[in-house]
């Protein structure tokens, strides 16, 4: 997959960590660092272990990563879901190490959860998310780790229908009001996706799908993933997920 549009704006890379520094972050994250006793919440006695569902094959490319995620939304939408990597077996794997095979950019609407729409489980995508999937610093500095540092192949950037955020971007651009000091700065980066060709509903609904693509094109304008995506082992794609059917669909 080709995903090297024309960049809206590039953003800044996040800046290097020293080697030793990298490696130690690298362990800490992907669980090989030795484990401590920590506190145990809610601990019960031991229950009858339930049935260990046999291991999956796992995406390891972006190509087969898509079909996963698309498949797994198949599932979500038609209510067939099977809730994979949630066995005593795979629990215990990641104690150890993580490989997930997707990393979702998303929006924090409580209503669109990356593991529950694309019935997905323990491991196997890693997520951040932001209101209206506002990049910023942290949230790039995450994005290029699980790139650069744990090797995932595909990079989704995920809006969805009655985005909140874009909804009061466009009331605020249209009547010229202030949001407070943090939710305006969210604002001032959905605004330059505002679709100004369209008005009401369509306006809010256009700049949603505009969001999503300027959202991936700064992406796709970081040095260090566009060399990933250069060399074909990363391709960053945009996607919209519908409330009404639940359905995910590929934008850009």
């Amino acid at each position: 997959m080709n995903s090297d549009p024309t960049p809206h704006r590039a953003v800044h890379s996040p800046r290097t960590t020293p080697p030793a520094r990298r490696s130690l972050l690298r362990a800490a994250l992907t669980g090989t660092a030795a484990l401590g006793t920590g506190l145990a919440i809610g601990a019960e006695p031991a229950a009858a272990a339930p049935h260990i569902a046999a291991q999956r094959k796992r995406p390891t490319n972006a190509e087969e990563a898509l079909r996963e995620l698309s498949a797994g939304n198949r599932r979500w939408r038609t209510f067939k879901q099977q809730h994979p990597d949630e066995s005593p077996t795979v629990r215990q794997t990641l104690t150890t190490s993580q490989h997930p095979f997707a990393l979702l950019l998303g929006c924090i609407d409580s209503r669109v959860s990356p593991e529950l729409v694309f019935d997905q489980g323990l491991g196997d995508l890693m997520t951040i998310r932001s209101a209206g999937q506002v990049l910023d610093e942290a949230v790039l500095g995450s994005l290029a780790y699980g790139v650069l540092e744990l090797g995932i192949p595909l990079l989704m950037v995920l809006g969805h229908q009655s985005c909140g955020a874009v909804k009061a971007t466009v009331q605020a651009d249209e009547s010229g009001a202030r949001l407070p000091a943090h939710i305006q700065y969210l604002a001032d980066q959905i605004t330059p996706a505002i679709d100004r060709g369209k008005e009401g509903d369509a306006r809010i609904d256009a700049t949603i799908d505009a969001n999503i693509r300027l959202i991936r094109s700064r992406l796709a304008a970081e040095p260090d993933l566009a060399a990933k995506v250069d060399s074909g082992a990363l391709s960053i794609v945009g996607a919209r997920y519908e409330l009404t059917t639940q359905r995910v669909h590929r934008v850009c």
